[in-house]
């Protein structure tokens, strides 16, 4: 005997009729009933939910070569969130970005989630709607994973997110678009196969600072309050492309510097400081080595000096009394006591 298969969604609905309920009108004579049976009877309509796929939106997160292991971890808590992405090798750093579309269409996702390293030390992230664009790039900052931040939220694995967007959004052209690249590269699409029929889970995008900041919060059950999951990441707008990881520039952000800039700054102001510091240590040696100059007579130096009294010149006429030593007159004395 052959196992039974079940059939899910319209398959198994398509076998079966839909069931009938009798509705019997009131009456006291059984020929009425009968006559009425055909005439009184109503349908139930079957679920209007189907529980069909129809949302085909698939993300490849991968990243290029050169990669540290914070970005590692990144990508793979991002591929835990998000059950409607796949994985791929890493991308050599001498291919052209171009490419990537290539991958995507071999891997059959229509969004793309690219992060590209340079230096081992800078990240930046390209969003991309595979093959027709647009895309945007962003300088990925303040990183923070899963494991390391050890929150105290947690939420169940392949749950669908709500999505939450700062009113910003909705004040300029290209913040509107960023918006909606977001939407359907984060939001679980319903009814996929790998997600779960539950919402406990929030991915909140706000702006401050120039910046876009994303935050993953869990929906508490009993109060719908709001813990913190992980992971964490800010985002600086470079360009958005009106391609896939290239085409016309659409927009250009203004106020974005970049890594290699700020280090530039940081080494000048560094250097400036040691030859302010070595400028200071030369004047003083040579104040040291100048030779002292003799300072000019100050002509009211002698303003408040009083001229004593004059005193009386004597001329002393005779010559002074010997002074004996007393030596000598010990010596005087000792004659004297001797001749008595």
């Amino acid at each position: 005997m052959s196992a039974f298969k079940r059939k899910r969604g319209r398959q198994a609905l398509a076998g079966k009729k839909a069931k009938k309920a009798k509705i019997v009108a009131d009456g006291s004579e059984a020929a009425l009933e009968a006559e009425q049976q055909q005439s009184n009877e109503a349908t139930i309509p079957p679920p209007v939910s189907s529980g069909r796929w129809t949302n085909k939106e698939r993300v490849l997160i991968f990243s290029s070569r050169g990669i540290s292991f914070r970005t590692r971890h990144l990508m793979q808590d991002l591929r835990t969130l998000m059950p409607h992405s796949k994985g791929d090798t890493k991308m050599d750093r001498k291919d052209k970005l171009f490419i990537v579309n290539e991958v995507c269409e071999i891997k059959n996702c229509n969004k793309c989630l690219f992060f590209e390293a340079k230096k081992k030390q800078d990240l930046y992230m390209w969003i991309s709607n595979s093959p027709h664009g647009p895309s945007a790039k962003f300088l990925v900052q303040n990183i923070h994973t899963l494991a390391e931040l050890k929150m105290t939220g947690n939420c169940l694995k392949g749950s669908r997110p709500l999505l939450s967007f700062d009113p910003k959004f909705d004040t300029e052209p290209h913040l509107a678009l960023l918006k909606e690249l977001f939407t359907q590269t984060f939001s679980t699409p319903r009814y996929h196969p790998k997600s779960q029929p539950f919402v406990d889970h929030v991915f909140t995008f706000s702006i401050a600072d120039n910046r876009i900041w994303f935050r993953n919060y869990q929906i508490m059950e009993e109060d719908a309050a709001l813990v913190e999951v992980g992971p964490r990441f800010v985002l600086n707008l470079i360009k958005i492309f009106q391609g896939s990881f290239g085409g016309p520039t659409l927009f250009e952000n203004k106020d974005f510097k970049s890594p290699n800039m700020h280090r530039r700054e940081i080494r000048l102001s560094a250097a400036a400081r040691v030859r302010e510091n070595q400028m200071v240590k030369e004047m003083q040696k040579t104040k040291r080595s100048e030779a002292k100059v003799d300072l000019v007579t100050d002509v009211t130096a002698d303003v408040f000096k009083t001229p004593g009294q004059e005193k009386a010149v004597h001329i002393q006429m005779e010559a002074p009394a010997p002074v004996l030593k007393k030596n000598k007159l010990k010596a005087f004395k000792q004659e004297r006591r001797a001749r008595r």
